[in-house]
């Protein structure tokens, strides 16, 4: 019963709310706590709503629908997919490779049942979860050994610190990289325990600049590749098996980070040519470190390959622990791994490649299929055009080494000039797979290098609120 004093007294109980029909799907979905704790937040609005105007009325059916919107936005994931068409593909800040469907179907097989992770199933007695990896790796690199851990950020870290701790690493001036997230070679380095030793100048290093610098304090020599910037003009760099060659005339280890590394020789596929763990295992490198969800694409992993007793040195450091990878990984890593066995399907089974390698025809005939829905959906908001453009292999793999591709050009029509831009790009992130492009020349490009579900992104646009 209402009492005419109390507007409060309007209100309907949590109570009455939950036996409303539409409840019943509700709290099936989302739970009784949690539709209770939703309720309870929008009667509290409706409350301080009559604090400030007792004639303020109600609507049942409002009600019930912001609490159901309520929860749809508490309950939806804060990592979700999205399309990107930035025209970089292996993009840090959207995830890197995309996996393989084989990679997918085994991390799915581990995911909801006990797994042998470390578990040797033919002893019935503890096992090494890196054993699950390490024979493909050999296979794959020719490497001795091999360990696995988070990613090759953590691959650094640990070899500096079981090989060098309290001791110098002598690296080249001109390879003291920075990666994103302000990954700097010498603070790593720092908080490994071991001392930059710099030789040699920015662009020029010589063999005499590393053999003067070697002392009784040296603990390694170190090679990074710099795989995300060039240096180009008046410059020398010393060979990796120069620098192995001086390393071991000295009873010291030599030792490559390279950073993006690749299993394969891309330029047989026309991309550029990288550096590969095998040809520097080849030249006399002792430990190599490279990505596993870059142009490998696989999973965030970090792999260090080489000899069998600086393996083995970094596996019992107590570290090893903290960096290592789960179930997960290791599943998604070992079936992207037994691609490369199959070279000749590598192309189209691995998605980093297969995006990498497609042609630029391939691009203009999908831009042009896509191009007359986008035009229709925002035909009294922006002109719409297919352009040729340069897409990018990565932010931190080969970002210099431009691929032609195809995008859509999306220009607002009218007034407003950034203010309609950013609109424009809102309206797309706001999408249920958001799209994700870039701002360039007063316009919203989508590169469709990356864009394979063609029929989810054209069937979206209906819910576009530009």
């Amino acid at each position: 019963m209402t009492d005419p004093a109390n507007p409060f007294s309007r209100l309907p109980s949590v109570d009455s709310l939950l036996a409303q029909p539409e409840m019943i799907g509700l709290k099936q979905r989302y739970g009784h706590s949690a539709v209770v704790a939703c309720l309870r937040f929008e009667l509290a609005k409706l409350r301080e709503a009559l604090s400030i105007q007792p004639s303020f009325e109600y609507d049942l059916g409002k009600l019930i629908q912001d609490c159901r919107q309520h929860l749809a936005a508490q309950f939806k994931p804060s990592l979700q997919p999205v399309f990107n068409l930035t025209g970089t593909v292996l993009h840090t800040n959207l995830g890197r490779a995309l996996l393989a469907e084989e990679a997918v179907q085994a991390v799915l097989a581990v995911l909801a049942s006990p797994c042998n992770l470390e578990y040797d199933l033919a002893s019935a007695g503890r096992g090494d979860r890196d054993d699950h990896i390490v024979g493909l790796i050999r296979e794959l690199t020719g490497a001795e050994a091999a360990t696995v851990v988070n990613n090759n950020a953590a691959a650094v870290f640990l070899l500096l610190n079981t090989l060098a701790m309290r001791k110098e690493v002598i690296v080249s001036r001109g390879e003291l990289i920075e990666i994103g997230g302000a990954f700097r070679i010498p603070d790593i380095m720092s908080r490994a325990g071991a001392k930059l030793r710099e030789v040699g100048t920015t662009n020029r290093t010589h063999l005499k600049d590393y053999a003067e610098a070697i002392s009784p304090r040296t603990a390694l020599i170190m090679k990074v590749h710099r795989s995300n910037y060039a240096i180009e003009g008046f410059t020398a760099s010393v060979a990796e098996e120069k620098l192995a060659e001086l390393a071991h005339e000295k009873a010291l280890p030599f030792v490559e980070d390279l950073g993006s590394g690749t299993l394969i020789d891309l330029s047989t596929y026309g991309l550029p040519k990288e550096p590969t763990p095998q040809q520097a295992l080849a030249l006399g490198t002792d430990l190599v470190s490279f990505s596993g969800d870059k142009l490998l694409g696989g999973p965030q992993a970090g792999i260090l390959v080489g000899s069998k007793a600086l393996i083995g040195k970094l596996k019992r450091n107590p570290l090893k622990r903290a960096l290592r990878v789960d179930k997960l990984t290791l599943a998604a890593l070992e079936a992207t791994l037994s691609l490369y066995r199959s070279p000749e399907l590598l192309a189209r089974q691995l998605p980093t490649l297969r995006l990498l390698t497609r042609t630029q025809e391939d691009i203009q005939g999908l831009a042009q299929r896509i191009l007359p829905a986008v035009q229709s959906t925002l035909n009294d908001h922006a002109v719409v055009s297919v352009a040729p453009c340069r897409s990018q292999i990565g932010s931190g793999s080969l970002p210099v080494d431009l691929l032609p591709s195809a995008c859509l050009v999306i220009a607002p029509k009218g007034k407003g000039g950034g203010k309609s831009l950013n609109r424009l790009a809102n309206a797309f992130r706001e999408l249920p797979i958001p799209v994700i492009g870039r701002l360039e020349d007063g316009a919203l490009r989508f590169d469709l290098r990356c864009l394979e579900d063609e029929t989810t992104f054209v069937d979206q646009l209906k819910a576009l609120n530009p």
